[in-house]
């Protein structure tokens, strides 16, 4: 095959490696590596610390998120500070070092803490009544493309978008899909024109009904609370791909965690009924418990881009 090779947007080239600086700083000051958290975590113990990461752009989550701080302020007893990240990496990296007592993650980004920390996961959501969302592909509505068989025919003549390089549904699951049928291999081997990365779902849905972009790769539970919010108008798309069901996004604690400090998360969460809150998670219409059995599914896809190897985080 001849690849082709060509330039990605500066957000793609930044895989896992938002915060190398910060890490290489932290390790000569004698902080443990990544892989090394056997404890607990470094955060403040007044206040119970909170990293999100940038499934959306920051002004989309905003309300909800301050919603959140106060409701797991009043039901844990403590300040608590939740943070919208600027980068998945930011958050595992947030994790993995201490500097976080509980961190929302992509079920990839979670894998990578994981597999590097031993953060686990305790919470994460129904949407309509169930704990999956899908990765979809979507396009124009008045676009050639009604399948995924027909978009890979026509792959040079393409224009594709991606989220993050660490997001399970934008990228992992629907790059692993375009992988195997030999269409992309990574960020600058590809048949596709050309192939860039928003760095979120809501930007992936811009820049497909916008027609900067032909097809692109999102959450299915974001897209459609994008929909019902009217940030977006569904008669801008058509789905042409949709993924296997995955497991929703996860809350997850640091090793180390008690077991007493698990249950405050999981019982201040389980009570949450607010739609302002519920709103921002996908749609989601409550909380559930989690655990790490769940994530196994997409160990393959994940392992197929090397982001389960803890050196990529220093890449």
């Amino acid at each position: 095959m001849n690849w082709k090779t060509a330039a990605v947007t500066a957000g793609g080239m930044l895989v896992l490696a938002g915060c190398g600086t910060d890490n290489t700083e932290e390790n000569e000051a004698g902080g443990s590596n990544a892989g090394e958290n056997t404890g607990g975590n470094n955060s403040s113990d007044d206040v119970f610390e909170v990293a999100v990461i940038p499934s959306q752009s920051v002004g989309e989550m905003q309300d909800g998120l301050t919603a959140l701080e106060e409701h797991l302020a009043a039901e844990m007893d403590q300040e608590v500070e939740v943070e919208h990240y600027p980068s998945y990496n930011a958050v595992v990296e947030a994790i993995n070092y201490g500097h976080v007592d509980l961190a929302y993650f992509g079920p990839t980004t979670y894998l990578i803490a994981h597999e590097t920390s031993g953060a686990e996961a305790v919470i994460t959501q129904n949407v309509n009544g169930e704990p999956y969302y899908y990765s979809y592909m979507i396009t124009q509505p008045d676009a050639p493309w009604d399948d995924l068989d027909s978009l890979i025919d026509d792959a040079e003549n393409i224009d594709f978008a991606f989220g993050s390089q660490s997001s399970t549904s934008g990228f992992v699951i629907p790059g692993y899909e375009l992988k195997q049928q030999g269409v992309y291999e990574n960020e600058g081997e590809y048949e596709f024109n050309s192939v860039r990365f928003t760095g979120s779902h809501d930007i992936t849905a811009t820049v497909v009904a916008e027609g900067d972009v032909d097809a692109g790769a999102i959450d299915s539970a974001i897209f459609t609370q994008l929909i019902d919010e009217g940030m977006i108008n569904e008669d801008d798309y058509k789905i042409i791909w949709e993924s296997d069901q995955l497991y929703q996004y996860p809350w997850a604690v640091p090793e180390g965690t008690s077991d007493e400090e698990k249950d405050a998360v999981r019982e201040a969460f389980l009570s949450i009924e607010d739609e302002e809150i519920l709103s921002i998670f996908g749609g989601a219409d409550s909380f559930v418990e989690a655990s790490h059995d769940e994530y196994e599914s997409i160990m393959d896809a994940a392992r197929s881009f090397d982001l389960l190897d803890p050196e990529s985080l220093e890449d």
